[in-house]
């Protein structure tokens, strides 16, 4: 260190400036518009084309059919990269990105999601987190 003096002027300097940071866990952000949260399925629109799956880089999706022109897709969310494609290849929007991105657990089965015509795309809450 050459000059050790430049150094304590640049601390005693950013003391009186005010925060950058907000408290994360006390305080939520509202995330913008085109943010590529948790992915969001809507059977009653998916058609069964599978432009999802194929454009998928990642294989995180599947679309299987359960009756006549009803479809079930299964999301595995510890493998979704949250890329966007399998949205904007969507031809009838069954698809969409939520603005959700608090997706921490320790159980690895809860993000793999299935959907079918009934039920959003949404996991299925720890008993912990169902109580809160």
């Amino acid at each position: 260190m050459r000059h050790p003096g430049m150094m304590i002027r640049e601390v005693l300097g950013s003391i009186r400036k005010k925060v950058a940071t907000i408290s994360y866990p006390a305080q939520k952000v509202e995330m913008p518009d085109k943010f590529r949260g948790r992915i969001v399925f809507h059977a009653r629109r998916c058609i069964g084309c599978k432009l999802c799956v194929r454009d998928c880089p990642s294989d995180a999706i599947s679309i299987d059919k359960v009756g006549d022109k009803i479809f079930e897709a299964t999301i595995d969310m510890d493998r979704c990269v949250f890329c966007g494609q399998c949205v904007e290849s969507c031809n009838k929007d069954a698809l969409e990105s939520s603005k959700d991105y608090e997706l921490a657990t320790l159980d690895r089965a809860t993000l793999r999601v299935n959907a079918d015509v009934d039920e959003p795309l949404l996991p299925s809450l720890a008993p912990e987190q169902a109580r809160a």
